[in-house]
């Protein structure tokens, strides 16, 4: 495992946020298109969570998220940032990492 230093992990932007919207992707089997809000703003991710939750399941959920990626286009939808999730080296299984308490959108991750 590489090591980093703080200054490296100090320029990634965590913050806490609840899933508003959910919708899966017209053309992606395994994804879905999701919006968050962060308190200050609303973002967009396109995740590919379809095989372990519901759109039901993901509505209202606390999350963690990665705030300052750069944009990408995934299947033509851009995505803005990312939910944070623990996955099984076989991808069997990946679970949000969500605040062991609720608090409120936009609280910096640390």
């Amino acid at each position: 495992m590489d090591k980093i230093a703080y200054a490296d992990f100090a320029k990634l932007e965590m913050r806490t946020g609840t899933i508003i919207e959910v919708a899966r992707h017209a053309n992606a089997d395994k994804l879905y298109i999701v919006q968050i809000d962060i308190g200050s703003q609303t973002l967009q991710t396109v995740t590919s969570l379809v095989p372990y939750y519901t759109e039901e399941e993901l509505m209202g959920k606390h999350v963690v998220v990665l705030c300052n990626l750069e944009k990408a286009k995934m299947r033509g939808e851009t995505s803005e940032c990312m939910l944070l999730c623990a996955e099984t080296d076989d991808e069997s299984r990946s679970v949000l990492l969500t605040p062991e308490q609720v608090m409120p959108n936009g609280v910096r991750i640390v």
